[in-house]
Order: structure tokens, then C-alpha cells, then sequence
């Protein structure tokens, strides 16, 4: 045990007229919206990397951050670790929390040393879990840290390393059951490749298919009743990332023939880095029904990379909860704080104060759309704009062909005019809610 969080009290709820930086202003779990409490729309969850395992270096500098846990190198520090993990799960009321298996132990240099401390450390979150009553929303492998994986995992040219992965994805998958993880994720940080030179991008892909199928599945074969997750990432590490973005692993899935088996976890910071907004990334997967969680934070807009900050965008988050009520919630997802701290936040308390800060805007965003789905305006306008399509001719016409297209627009004297889109109108509608 550390004293990490020794002076930090439980989180409790102040409303919007507090002011304790320590306290909820919006998000008040037990209340409800749509016939659900905030916690049961929200699902809340803490992502273990940043939170604990990340020391505070960036590409240009190295640790800022001086835990009680680290050097990151023992299972003793490990222990430690998942102590504070668990206090601080307690301190936020927080239902859910993520992990990779690198987070949680060191590295034991072999596949059976990291199997076995993987084992040793869930056996460790069990009575913890059972205690605080924090649950797993999804456990994860870190399959891009280790030097074996700079060429990728499942993509690697080295039919060794796919078997590496394949083994580390299995003890994963195994640790994620047991603990009775409700999701299980995967992250392709280097299936990518830096030039096509020396690239066979499409054994590669046939590769990753593959991988992903052996996923599957083992998924049935060991009776985890989660879903499984792919997350979208364009870029960064890779130059040219075979993940890159809602549409593009959407169009992989059904390639491979798993549409009906794997959905989605997207991240507002990568929809970001691909030229998207969270909302178009989200409404892409609700559109072919492949939402199953999201991971929640930012992106500077000034930096060209993926800094992962706590949200604090009300507008952005009210309009990707938006599109997530409208699709029917979260599932068996929620919403991960995929975040860290800046660098030169190094106090116990930055730490509990962003999640805070956090969690209000996610509450202040939801109801916001919440707000909008019950007040209707977004889809009475969509309906009017579309209305046309509802006619007997138009349906008729979307039967036909060319050349009785062409019949009928000539017969009927077709000659339209444009219509507004009323974009301006429809965003200062918004802006009533946020």
C-alpha cells in the first residue's frame, strides 16, 4: 500500500453551483435520464496506462512523474500500483476501469514469465474488484512497445513474432475472462508499414484477417460471452496504418467475414489525427450497427499528434453521445478515459481533478443531447430535408434505371432548383442546448 491518495476524500456530488475542484458540478450518478442513471449511460472507465504506467515523457523529454510504484520493474511495484489503481477507483465511484497486460506487470523477458505474472497480478485485482466494486470494461495486449513489434504483430514479415502475439493475445484474452471483462480489445498501434519498399501489404492483411479470426474464434471456444473490439488509429506510430479509420475497418471486417463477430472502440483523439469529428467517426459505426465503446479525450488542435487530453469540449462531446443515444447506448461498452495528464501536472490530485473534470463534461454533454433527442428539432429538420424521398415516385425511382429516369424527367419537365441546407440555423439550434 502507498499513501499516494492518503488525503484525497471520496468524490462526491456539489452540483452546479459549487465550487471544490474536488467535486462533481454535473455528474450526479444515481440520476436519471432517458429511464437510466447517468452510470448506467456512461459507464465510466479509468484506462490504467495513463493513469499509472505513463511517467510523464514525451518525445522530447523524458520522466516528470515520481510514483511510489516506480522503477515499473518488480511485481512488489506492481502490487503497489494496483493499490492506488483500486483506491483511486474508489475515490471517483468509477464502475469500470482498462488495461494492457504491460501496464499492469513488467515485462518478464520470456512468454511464460509474462503469462505467469500476468496470472499473478489478476489473481491480485480479483479480491480488489470484489472490494471497491470496480469492474473490467475490457482488458487488452500491448503488442507495440516491445522492440519484437516495430515491424507489427499479426502484420510482422517474421512468422515468429505473429505466434509471440498470438500467445500474448490468448493469455490476455484468458486474464480478461476471468476477471469477467465485459469487452476485449485490439489495438494494431504498428499494423502499418513505414514504406511499401519492403511491404506485401496484401499478405499482410490477409495476415491480420487471420489473426483476427483466431480471436474469434478462442473467444468461443473458452465461453467469453464479451464483445470484441477493434480501434481505429490513423498514422501514429506507423506511417500508413491498416486501421485508420471507422470506414476502413469497417470494410476490413467484412472483408475478412467478421461483421457479425467484432464492432468498434473509437477515440475522439484519433478520429482527430484522421481528419475526422467523433461524431462522423461514431454515426459511421452506428450506421452499420459496429458501436461498441468509446474512449473518450482530446486533441490539441495545434499539434499535429495524438496528446490525449481530458475532454473539455461541451459542444463535441453533447453531439458523439448524440449519435450514441440515438443508436441505443453503449452495450456492453462505455466510456473510457483514454487521457493523461500534462507532464507538469505531477500532484495526486491533478490526477483525481482531470477525471473529475472529465466525468462533468461527459455529464454536461449527455444531457445535453439527451435534451436535443427529446426536443426533437435535429430530426424534424433531417425529415423535412429528406422528405422528398418519401414520395411514391421517388421510391419508385430508386427501382428503376437510367433511361426511365430520363423519360420521366423530361415528361414531368424536371428542372429543380437548390435547396438550403440551413447548417447555420441548425448549429445555432444546438448551441441552445450546450
Amino acid at each position: 500500500m502507498t499513501d499516494f491518495l492518503k488525503d484525497i476524500a471520496p468524490v462526491k456530488f456539489g452540483g452546479p453551483d459549487s465550487t471544490d475542484p474536488m467535486a462533481f458540478h454535473h455528474y450526479d450518478a444515481d440520476e436519471t435520464l432517458m429511464g437510466k442513471p447517468l452510470r448506467d449511460h456512461l459507464r465510466f472507465a479509468v484506462a490504467y496506462w495513463h493513469s499509472f504506467a505513463w511517467e510523464g515523457g514525451d518525445p522530447f523529454g523524458g520522466q516528470t512523474f515520481q510514483r511510489p510504484w516506480y522503477p515499473q520493474d518488480t511485481m512488489e511495484n506492481a502490487r503497489k500500483k494496483a493499490d492506488t489503481a483500486f483506491e483511486m477507483f474508489r475515490i471517483l465511484g468509477v464502475p469500470y476501469f482498462c488495461f494492457h497486460d504491460a501496464d499492469i506487470h513488467p515485462d518478464g523477458g520470456s512468454f511464460p514469465e509474462n503469462e505467469s505474472r500476468l496470472k499473478e497480478i489478476t489473481d491480485y485485482f480479483g479480491p480488489k474488484m470484489e472490494e471497491v466494486g470496480t469492474k473490467l470494461l475490457w482488458g487488452t495486449a500491448n503488442m507495440f512497445s516491445h522492440r519484437r513489434y516495430m515491424s507489427g504483430a499479426s502484420t510482422n514479415p517474421d512468422p515468429d513474432v505473429f505466434a509471440f502475439a498470438a500467445a500474448t493475445v490468448k493469455s490476455c484474452m484468458d486474464a480478461t475472462h476471468k476477471l469477467g471483462g465485459e469487452n476485449y480489445v485490439l489495438w494494431g498501434g504498428r499494423e502499418g508499414y513505414e514504406t511499401l519498399i519492403n511491404t506485401d501489404m496484401g499478405q499482410e492483411l490477409d495476415h491480420m484477417g487471420r489473426f483476427l479470426n483466431m480471436v474469434v474464434d478462442y473467444k468461443h471456444k473458452i465461453g467469453f460471452k464479451g464483445t470484441i473490439l477493434v480501434e481505429p488509429k490513423p498514422q501514429e506510430p506507423s506511417k500508413h496504418q491498416y486501421d485508420y479509420d471507422a470506414a476502413t475497418c469497417i470494410g476490413f471486417l467484412r472483408k475478412y467475414g467478421l461483421e457479425n463477430e467484432v464492432k468498434l472502440n473509437l477515440e475522439q483523439g484519433h478520429a482527430i489525427l484522421a481528419g475526422h469529428t467523433f461524431e462522423h467517426e461514431i454515426a459511421v459505426a452506428t450506421s452499420e450497427g459496429m458501436l461498441g465503446s468509446i474512449d473518450m479525450n482530446r486533441n490539441d488542435y495545434q499539434s499535429g499528434w495524438d496528446t490525449d487530453q481530458f475532454p473539455n469540449n461541451v459542444p463535441e462531446v453533447a453531439l458523439a453521445y448524440y449519435h450514441v443515444l440515438k443508436s441505443g447506448g453503449l452495450g456492453t461498452g462505455g466510456t473510457n478515459f483514454d487521457a493523461k495528464l500534462r507532464r507538469q501536472s505531477l500532484d495526486a490530485e491533478d490526477l483525481i481533478a482531470a477525471h473529475v473534470g472529465g466525468m462533468d463534461v461527459c455529464a454536461r454533454g449527455l444531457k445535453a443531447a439527451a435534451a436535443m433527442i427529446e426536443d426533437g428539432g435535429l430530426e424534424k429538420a433531417l425529415s423535412e430535408r429528406y422528405a422528398g424521398w418519401d414520395t411514391p415516385e421517388a421510391k419508385a425511382m430508386l427501382e428503376s434505371d437510367f433511361a426511365s429516369i430520363a423519360e420521366r424527367v423530361v415528361a414531368e419537365g424536371i428542372n429543380p432548383e437548390p435547396r438550403s441546407g440551413r447548417q447555420e440555423i441548425l448549429e445555432n439550434y444546438i448551441n441552445r442546448f450546450v
